[in-house]
């Protein structure tokens, strides 16, 4: 049986992982609010951002984190380039094109990495990847507390970027209503490819984060996008509060889980989440009923 301390301590920890994990299912939610499909591409895009701030580290020695006002801008332009001028004209309207679409971006990214990367793991190696934070009996991983403190950043600009901004009530009202959002003048084609931009300017800020503590190779991207998919469904779909704290809650249940049960066990926790879920509570804790 384990003391008190570690349980909490695993808790905590957790909830630091967790908030990362919330940033990566915050541009998956986002896009299901606007567009209401799941993006398939949204898990090799991570990846691909993982390796774009592994090239920039190895090639110029810059920080993960001072990446992050280089890679998310670029991001976002290939996000909303991919929406409006791939996804937008193949579809035809379709939702069922959509996957495909985004499967098919999916796959071509995935071997892309492959021929360039090979499937070898890579690792970012910093100054403070192993360093810790010590509060009373409570060790955290200085990376993890600095990604935890990004997502809650990101989050509360994203939040007053949709809640204030022209594009942001754009945006909302795109996602409550596209033909009355049409008639009166809102570009819904604009919208929607702003909307593919921040969820992927979402991951590269979610990728500058990750690397001082993950590893990566061409297929991370699968592992992640898993545990943000159940972030998003627990949370509700479409519901950005709910992403942050579905993101939270599965950080703690993978770190309890695989403190019960072994690491290599961690994730069955995650998953039996979600199914429970599915069967209490299909719209999540945070979602509308249709």
């Amino acid at each position: 049986m384990y003391s008190m301390n570690i349980v909490v301590e695993a808790i905590l920890n957790g909830m630091l992982t967790g908030s990362v994990y919330a940033l990566i299912a915050l541009g998956l939610t986002l896009v299901y609010g606007v567009l209401h499909i799941i993006n398939f591409s949204h898990g090799a895009m991570l990846a691909a951002a993982m390796f774009a701030v592994l090239t920039l580290n190895q090639a110029f020695g810059l920080d993960p984190y001072l990446q992050i006002p280089i890679l998310t801008p670029l991001l976002f332009v290939a996000g909303y380039a991919i929406q409006r001028f791939i996804i937008g004209p193949g579809s035809h309207g379709k939702d069922e094109n959509i996957l495909m679409i985004t499967l098919g971006i999916a796959i071509v990214i995935e071997n892309v990495l492959l021929a360039i990367f090979r499937s070898d793991i890579r690792s970012i190696s910093t100054d403070y990847s192993f360093n810790v934070f010590e509060l009373g009996p409570f060790i955290f991983s200085q990376a993890r507390v600095f990604g935890l403190a990004g997502s809650v950043v990101t989050a509360v600009l994203l939040w007053f970027f949709l809640a204030r901004s022209d594009t942001g009530k754009a945006i909302r009202a795109v996602s409550k209503e596209k033909l009355g959002a049409s008639l009166v003048g809102i570009n819904v084609k604009h919208v929607y490819a702003v909307t593919f931009g921040i969820g992927f300017a979402c991951l590269a800020i979610s990728a500058c984060l990750l690397l001082p503590t993950f590893y990566v190779n061409p297929s991370i991207g699968g592992a992640f996008v898993l545990v943000a998919f159940t972030v998003v469904v627990l949370g509700g779909m479409g519901s950005i509060v709910g992403a942050m704290v579905g993101g939270v809650i599965i950080g703690v249940v993978e770190s309890l889980s695989g403190l019960f049960l072994g690491e290599s066990l961690g994730q069955i926790g995650i998953f039996l989440t979600f199914i429970i879920v599915l069967l209490v509570r299909p719209t999540g804790l945070f979602g509308a009923k249709a």
